[in-house]
């Protein structure tokens, strides 16, 4: 799964929300296996320069994800989310399979 967040109004908010609630929270899904950010210094090659920050949250299938994202875990970090971008249009989400090559 990846998290595509554009540059927040207040980027100190943000940071201090995500990395103390969010991240916690979002590390009791069942099944996560790891999970990454990539912040700051993140540059696009199609024009997108709005990007701040990445979350990157890995699980062993695309079953494990829906399973995770039905538990209790799973709808507080969807509400939560919301705290972090209100709108649609302030995150990117993708939930893939992803192979090892």
């Amino acid at each position: 799964m990846i998290a595509i967040y554009k540059t927040p109004t207040d980027r100190e908010v943000f940071d201090k929300h995500y990395f103390e609630i969010h991240i916690p929270l979002a590390k009791t899904l069942p099944g996560l296996i790891r999970y990454e950010v990539a912040k700051g210094g993140i540059m696009s090659t199609t024009g997108h320069d709005d990007v701040y920050c990445i979350g990157t949250l890995y699980f062993e299938s695309l079953a494990a994800i829906k399973i995770a994202f039905e538990s209790e875990q799973g709808k507080a970090c969807a509400v939560d989310r919301r705290i972090l971008a209100p709108h649609d249009h302030d995150v990117q989400i993708y939930i893939c399979d992803s192979i090892e090559v």
